[in-house]
């Protein structure tokens, strides 16, 4: 059948966002955390939410809920969709895949924006020069990079025996990056929708596909009303590192 509904959920609140959003709010250079980005799990909040993602996705009808589940590789996301899933009763085997993992930073790895400036000062200024969409940090990765990713796990979505509702559990550049494949935005179309949208932590972003035409359109956008109605908390850490276009 090939999928014709993506539901891609950011991970529930993490460590490792307490932790940047704290170090970026102090201007300290490094973000203390003691883990391995793969590794970083979910906050006592990022707990929570899930369980409130769980708890809609049980409240819909049987014929309304995704049909299949993939994730990303790194612990938080599959905290989220596995505590998501059992909280839901819902026995949706989850297909686990290191191409929805969280974007790369390489040397940059665990700097906030201040520390980046003050000990690489050459590729501030290179990433202002070439622009958010293109810039590969040394032993890193671009959004370009994610893109080829997502394309080619997007090949996989059209096998038909692909069932047509998937929800995939990733990270705020990954769902970025399905709504700039899926739409064919350009890079700067890209660049101002995230000026101006956040992906909010286990929010619902709903890629929709015509049967006719077989062109994607974006439904919904970092949907929360499940948090709200559960009272979880809505968070908005940036995740992925501030949007300067060009």
């Amino acid at each position: 059948m090939a999928a014709h509904e993506l539901w891609l959920i950011r991970h529930g609140e993490s460590l490792a966002n307490r932790a940047a959003t704290a170090a970026e709010n102090a201007g300290l250079e490094v973000v203390s955390i003691d883990l391995r980005d793969a590794d970083v799990p979910l906050s006592p909040t990022g707990e929570e939410q899930a369980e409130a993602l769980g708890a809609w996705l049980a409240d819909l009808a049987e014929d309304e809920r995704p049909d299949a589940a993939w994730s990303s590789s790194y612990l938080r996301a599959r905290q989220t969709v596995s505590i998501a899933l059992t909280t839901a009763g819902s026995d949706v085997v989850v297909r686990v895949d290191e191409r929805l993992r969280d974007r790369e930073l390489g040397v940059l790895d665990l700097l906030t924006t201040h520390g980046v400036e003050t000990r690489f000062p050459e590729e501030a200024l290179r990433k202002r020069w070439l622009g958010k969409f293109y810039y590969r940090p040394p032993g890193g990765e671009s959004w370009a990079d994610l893109a080829l990713r997502i394309r080619s796990l997007l090949v996989d979505l059209e096998r038909p025996e692909t069932p047509s509702r998937v929800l995939i559990a990733g990270h705020d550049a990954i769902v970025m990056i399905f709504i700039y494949v899926c739409l064919g935005l350009s890079e700067s179309e890209l660049l101002e929708f995230a000026q101006t949208h956040t992906v909010a932590n286990a929010s619902v972003t709903r890629l929709v596909r015509d049967g006719d035409t077989g062109e994607w359109t974006l439904e919904a956008f970092s949907l929360d009303e499940h948090l709200v109605a559960a009272g979880a908390p809505v968070t908005l850490h940036g995740g992925d590192d501030v949007v300067q276009p060009r």
